[in-house]
Parts: structure tokens; sequence; C-alpha cells
């Protein structure tokens, strides 16, 4: 039995759910799938899956070798991928999706670098604040903001960037700041239309308490810039995080609320679709990326400062 295969069949079948789509996925037949799996159990004395008509399900020693074996298969594909990219160089297209404002203000910068490193490579960089799907719209990469990492694709965490509540200047001359969260609800405050909580801000306090309050919005968009600039003119309270909005807060055009509740922080994340045959422009690209965030991100550096 090839056991590197047998593993990959088995992680493809829990993966898909089913025989068939696993078959579909190989390129082979569902009684090849079949074959590979009950040999698998066979070689190790013991039921990894249960059939029945309707559904597949892992049983308990399934679960814990179906853990084990995705390490493993990662584990393989990253040593081929080391190898490939050693072996071969850095060329041709390169198609990355990144959020708007992340985009303009903290990666744009860094292209003419990477070009400079890397001349064979021909960036393609699309900026967009929706998720979008890698693999059916053709990208190569992707930067994601997001509080809990990747389901689906491989991720590498590139920073951190915390989310604070700041009002301008001239809105705190209008409006008492806020000491709690629940005083939010006084408050027209303002909405980032792709955020997984919409409505509800969540918050840990300074005892290390969770709470969360419904707000009110004056407005929403889909645009962290757009909401930036409403707030920096009065509009309202915002959240956003700090490589946004944390050099306007070290400027005083905006001003953070309620320091001792903090909201939970963000990752910047580089997101693709595997780490099997991993190109070697993809794979010099997140290099570089995590390279250029080391350390202490710029945008934390100007937070800090309110702090002392």
């Amino acid at each position: 039995m090839d056991r590197l295969r047998a593993f990959e069949v088995f992680v493809t079948v829990v993966a898909r759910g089913s025989f068939v789509r696993a078959a579909e996925a190989m390129d082979t037949s569902p009684a090849n799938i079949t074959r590979y799996v009950s040999d698998l159990e066979a070689h190790l004395g013991t039921r990894l899956l249960n059939r029945s008509s309707r559904k597949l399900s892992l049983t308990e020693s399934g679960v814990a070798f179906y853990e084990r074996t995705r390490l493993i298969l990662d584990e393989v594909a990253e040593v081929e991928a080391l190898a490939s990219a050693t072996a071969l160089r850095p060329r041709g297209r390169l198609r990355i999706n990144a959020p708007l404002s992340f985009g303009i203000v903290h990666l744009a910068p860094l292209w003419p670098r990477f070009i400079r490193l890397y001349p064979d490579v021909e960036l393609d960089v699309v900026l967009a604040d929706r998720v979008v799907d890698i693999v059916e719209e053709g990208f190569d990469l992707a930067i994601r903001i997001s509080r809990g990492g990747s389901t689906t694709h491989v991720a590498r965490k590139l920073a951190t960037s915390r989310n604070i509540v700041c009002a301008s200047p001239g809105y705190l001359l209008q409006h008492p700041a806020p000491k709690v969260p629940a005083d939010l609800i006084h408050h027209a405050c303002l909405g980032y239309t792709y955020s997984q909580t919409a409505d509800d801000w969540h918050f840990v306090g300074p005892d290390g308490a969770a709470s969360s309050v419904k707000v009110r919005f004056g407005m929403q968009t889909n645009n962290g810039d757009t909401a930036r600039a409403a707030a920096i003119a009065g509009a309202g309270v915002i959240w956003q995080p700090t490589f946004l909005i944390g050099e306007d807060v070290r400027a005083g055009r905006l001003v953070e609320l309620m320091p001792g509740y903090r909201m939970p922080d963000i990752d910047i994340l580089a997101v693709y679709p595997s780490r099997r045959h991993l190109s070697a422009k993809v794979r010099v690209m997140v290099d570089f990326l995590a390279q250029s965030f080391a350390g202490t991100a710029a945008w934390e550096g100007g937070a800090a400062a309110l702090h002392g």
C-alpha cells in the first residue's frame, strides 16, 4: 500500500464528504477510493469512517487520525514546496487580492521593492474589500483582515492590528464622551458593512470580562476610508483598525474612547489555496510580505503613544 497516497485519499474523502466526490477531486474511480480507505483501515486495525447510505462520519479513531494525517501531509507539502521554490526561479504573472485601504496605504509602497528583487514576476494587484473566492476568481494569493483566520485555505500571519473606538474632537465638543460600552447607545455610530459583528460591538473590559452593545448607525459604508473621513468630519463614533486610523489618533484628528475597553484584535493574513505544489512566485511573495511586516507594525507604534 502506498501509505502517503492512502493518507491523501482519506483526507480528501473527509474533506469532500463522500467517496464519489473524493474520486472526482482526485481524478480516479470511487472503487479505487474505497479500496485505499479499506486497505488503510485494515493496516491500522481500526475503523476510521462510519458509512451509511446518506453520509459519512468519522469514528473516534478517525477524528484523531484525520487531524494527525493532515499535519503530516502539510509537512510533506512544505518540504516539497521548499525544494521546488529553491529549484525554480520566481517568474510569471502573480494575481493578488487585497483590501482597498490596506492595499493603498500599506502594500502599494512595497511593490516597487518586490519588483526590483524579482523582475521576472509580473504583479496583478486587485483591490476589493469583499472576500473573494481566490480559487474561483483565479487569484494566487489574497491578503485578508480577519479575526478568525482561514478555514478553507492556508493562511500565514503577517501582522496584528488593534481595533479602537474613536470620535473627532469636534464631535466630542457636542456629545459627552462614552465612558463604558453601554454609553454608545446614546451616540450615532459609523458602521462598516463587511464587519462580521455588524451593529454588535464587542469589548473586553479592564477586569477581563466580555461585553457587547448593539449600537445605532447614523451611516454604514463598505469602505473603511469612507467611515474614517466621516468620523474625522464629526459624523459620529467609529471603530476601525489602527492600520487605518492610528496616524489620525496620533495627530489628534481622532480621539480614542474608552481606552480601558479593548475590542478583539485582528490579524493580517496572507492566504493561498494550498501548500502542495506552491509556486516559487507565491512563496517568495509570502516571505517578502512576512519580512516586510516583521516586528511591531508601524501603525501600532503610532497608536502606542496614546497610552504613554
